[in-house]
């Protein structure tokens, strides 16, 4: 399994515009999850704002390649999507994540999500990200983590994870 997580920082104010785009245009054009499993999309609202974060599962990667390959060649992705989030694009950053643990379903729907990047001395990730699953049973007694995982690339120095609380109160 490999994840793909994507991260599009749009114009100010143009937000909505995109997931608007992307969760209908775009769900439509892909047939589901035909093109790679939608593991979930969000707008940031603390850290760097005005962007559209979303996460994608695939069996492996040369699946997740050929996917990405056939999607990009539909006819109506390249008119009817692209055109659609082009204009507000201003950065779109994409790191391939090998899971450590299993990603788990939130609790519950419209959770408050935490994704947290920790970028590490060199050649450290995986035995750091080890000792975190580790601690896990221990940190969700706080919070349930919904994944963990070792970046690929660009950057093998980092681990992500993502945090699910029913509201902003819990986090």
């Amino acid at each position: 399994m490999i994840f793909e997580l994507r991260v599009y920082t749009v114009r100010p104010g143009t937000v909505n515009q995109v997931l608007e785009a992307s969760g209908t245009v775009a769900r439509e054009i892909r047939e589901g999850d035909k093109y790679g499993k939608l593991e979930g999309h969000w707008a940031s609202e603390i850290g760097t704002l005005n962007q559209y974060v979303h996460l994608w599962s695939y069996e492996d990667l040369p699946t997740m390649l050929r996917l990405r390959k056939e999607l990009s060649e539909k006819p109506e992705w390249k008119k009817k999507y692209v055109p659609l989030i082009l204009p507000h694009l201003i950065r779109q950053e994409v790191s391939l994540l090998e899971p450590v643990l299993d990603m788990k379903q939130p609790n519950g729907e419209n959770n408050f999500h935490e994704l947290r990047t920790y970028q590490l001395r060199p050649g450290t990730a995986k035995n750091w990200a080890a000792q975190m699953a580790e601690a896990m049973p221990v940190r969700e007694k706080y919070s349930k983590n919904i994944g963990l995982w070792v970046n690929v690339t660009p950057d093998p120095n980092k681990v992500t994870h993502l945090w699910s609380y029913a509201t902003w109160e819990e986090r």
